[in-house]
């Protein structure tokens, strides 16, 4: 850190990432704040937002200056499409507080990353993602081949299974699932289980996870033209693909310890 000031090079500011719900956007906050070993603070925007007149703008102020005090940290708002893409009633205060929180994003000076998750880039307005405010922003897009086969054996480990490459298939399951999400091929291996349990609580197996994958409709299907204007992003030049493989033709946590909750 002290050779990139001494070089010149300015501190990060900020990380946008977009995407479709379940490809492990909220993950990757948890992640880096426990690879830089900072603190990790969730800005509640329900909390932020009060009934009475002038209390939204004061409570967003109060949630930067809490940031700044704690400071170095990252500053996590999740799915910030929902918090800043303004109401036609509510006489222009989210309006305000978007301004609030952009002019501080634009001027601040202490060591705060703030990092934004959105699942819908339409509802932004587009001053939010220029150059200047965020680094860099990202698009997550649907997992490969390969990161659904890694995918799978994550969820089948955390499930208490061994030696998982030897017992399930997981090519032939990446291959069947094309278009899932990590979120949902958690939920295959959770589902799979439900019937080998029934079934005299015999081992799961390949075909288990075939049938379960075979019974789900992606949301990628059932939303397609989602993810065809998500990936416009990256063709358009507003967004980076955060996937080093390319594109095929068609991570989540619960909790983690140290993640604290920003409330006003």
């Amino acid at each position: 850190m002290e050779k990139a000031r001494a070089y010149g090079l300015d501190a990060p500011r900020g990380l946008a990432l977009i995407g479709i719900p379940g490809t492990g956007k909220s993950l990757c906050a948890r992640l880096i704040a426990g690879m830089w070993k900072l603190p990790l603070l969730r800005l509640d925007m329900g909390a932020v937002f009060g009934g009475l007149v002038g209390l939204s703008e004061k409570n967003i102020r109060e949630a930067i200056q809490i940031s700044e005090v704690i400071s170095p940290c990252i500053l996590w708002v999740d799915e910030i499409e929902k918090a800043f893409a303004g109401s036609a009633g509510d006489s222009g205060t989210s309006a305000r507080v978007l301004a609030t929180f952009l002019t501080w994003m634009a001027e601040k000076r202490h060591p705060v990353f703030v990092f934004a998750t959105a699942n819908d880039i339409a509802r932004l307005p587009p001053e939010f993602l220029r150059k200047g405010r965020f680094d860099e922003v990202f698009f997550l897009d649907l997992p490969s081949h390969e990161e659904r086969r890694k995918i799978l054996e994550v969820h089948l480990h955390k499930k208490g299974f061994t030696m998982v490459a030897q017992k399930f298939d997981l090519a032939r399951i990446a291959t069947a699932t094309e278009g899932f999400v990590g979120a949902e091929l958690e939920a295959i291996v959770k589902d799979a289980m439900f019937p080998a349990f029934m079934d005299n609580e015999r081992e799961l197996d390949t075909d288990d996870l075939l049938k379960s994958a075979h019974d789900m409709v992606p949301l990628a299907k059932s939303h397609a033209e989602v993810v065809t204007k998500l990936r416009a992003l990256v063709t358009g030049g507003l967004a980076r693909n955060a996937s080093r493989v390319a594109v095929e033709k068609v991570v989540k946590l619960e909790t983690i310890p140290g993640v604290r909750r920003l409330e006003i």
